[in-house]
């Protein structure tokens, strides 16, 4: 069986419920340019910013629940769970919808 090989993250459609992520990168470094230990880049809960999502899954009288996220979005996650996707040097999150924590509204 031949393997694919993803070449662009925007061609990664979601699927029903699924909603691909970016997690943010901890900054390595402060703006003096001192470095800092991963132990103080490390966040208990992992944000990261919504890449695409799917339409939405049906509930059981077959209509389509819309997702909490749209693009764009800036969420929290657990630190477990999701499926990891690579293309090229940056890494993606494939999560459902309800395994998000949280929504990051920065205008509050």
């Amino acid at each position: 069986m031949a393997s694919s090989t993803i070449r662009s993250i925007t061609s990664v459609k979601p699927l029903l419920d699924r909603v691909l992520l970016q997690r943010f990168k901890p900054e390595t470094k402060t703006s003096s340019g001192l470095f800092l230990p991963s132990s103080a880049t490390s966040s208990p809960l992992p944000e990261a910013s919504v890449i695409a999502t799917g339409p939405g899954a049906p509930n059981k009288d077959g209509v389509i629940q819309p997702l909490s996220v749209k693009t764009g979005d800036k969420v929290l996650l657990p630190s477990w769970g999701g499926q990891s996707i690579k293309v090229g040097d940056e890494e993606y999150l494939l999560v459902k919808d309800s395994e998000i924590l949280a929504k990051i509204n920065e205008s509050a």
